[in-house]
């Protein structure tokens, strides 16, 4: 009985020893493992730069002013006195409407001037009561203001100096609503640039903005700061301006493609090599990683100026100090670990 309990202790104790030993081994293999899965990164750590900033934003030209010249009177236009590309000047006769309508007016003007000159001289005299003489003048501030109407609706004239760009019907023709004519101011033209909000507090009414056009490549246009839109896009993040061009040369013309671009003075920025900024498949969204406790963890960037083969990144989650991740990055993603290389 003795030797039987000696050989079942000896062979419990060899089974617990078997036991620890292959739970020790799995713990070492488990550490080897990890280590193994842990992608190899080089990183940088992040610095502020002061830079001059610069923006570059494209941009398409319109004119300053454009009109379209549709009466408010119907009938036929009797005559269309321009082309396109007629250039006109300010208060310059663009088109003729038919006159009936005017006609009477004009004439029924003119017999309640008669009456109102005859009612005056009455009431000089104290032959006529207040009631009949408020009556008439009604009557002819209400003709006068018909006829002013009609005389505008029936010779059209331009508001501005500028050129004719479109032209959609002839003489003789019904008019039917479709502006007859476009006019189209090019001595002085505009932008509107869309600025993302990062730039808000920087971007004041009155500054200067070169526009440089892909025609003209060798050529500045000064511009200036008009108006700066008070809300953003909650979508694009931008916030609009309005960009005024003096245009006397006419060489710029509306619907030219153009580079605007904005001097911001000198700031804080960081400035990160570019290989290591990302670009998400499908979109134009980019990212970076940074090693966060040994895990890669991805942030979404905007970019800014570039210099060479580095390049201004804008995130608020990104601050000097940090790791960057500048090789190896393509293989991650948010939350693998990572190891550095020496």
């Amino acid at each position: 009985m003795k030797k039987i309990l000696v050989n079942t202790v000896l062979a419990v104790a060899t089974l617990g020893m078997v036991s620890c030993g292959g739970k020790s081994e799995q713990k070492e293999n488990a550490t080897v493992d990890s280590a193994a899965s842990a992608e190899i990164v080089k990183v940088v750590t992040l610095e502020e730069s002061t830079i001059a900033k610069n923006l570059d934003i494209t941009t398409n030209l319109e004119g300053y002013e454009t009109m379209n010249i549709s009466p408010s009177v119907t009938g036929n236009i009797e005559k269309i006195h321009v082309e396109v590309g007629s250039k006109v000047a300010k208060g310059q006769s663009l088109v003729t409407m038919d006159q009936q309508q005017y006609i009477n007016a004009k004439l029924t003007m003119s017999n309640l001037e008669t009456e109102m000159k005859r009612v005056e001289a009455l009431k000089e005299t104290g032959n006529v009561t207040q009631q009949v003489y408020d009556q008439t003048k009604l009557g002819y501030d209400q003709a006068k203001q018909a006829l002013d109407f009609l005389t505008k609706n029936t010779f059209v004239k331009a508001d501005f100096a500028g050129v004719i760009s479109a032209k959609n019907y002839e003489n003789g023709e019904l008019y039917s609503g479709m502006p007859i004519l476009v006019l189209t101011q090019i001595k002085t033209l505009k932008a509107y640039i869309n600025v993302p909000e990062t730039y808000f507090p920087m971007v004041k009414e009155g500054m200067k903005v070169d526009v440089i056009t892909d025609i003209y490549p060798d050529k500045s246009y000064a511009g200036t700061v008009e108006v700066v839109y008070p809300t953003l896009d909650a979508t694009t993040h931008t916030f609009k301006i309005k960009v005024k061009i003096p245009n006397d040369s006419e060489e710029l013309r509306p619907g030219m493609y153009a580079h605007a671009k904005l001097a911001l003075g000198e700031m804080n920025a960081i400035v990160v090599p570019y290989q290591a900024v990302l670009k998400l498949q499908g979109s134009n969204d980019r990212y970076v990683f940074v090693n966060e406790n040994g895990v890669a963890k991805r942030v979404a960037v905007e970019l800014g100026q570039r210099f060479d083969d580095k390049i201004e990144v804008i995130s608020t989650e990104l601050s000097k100090g940090m790791q960057l991740i500048t090789t190896g990055q393509s293989r991650l993603n948010d939350g693998v670990a990572i190891e550095i290389a020496e």
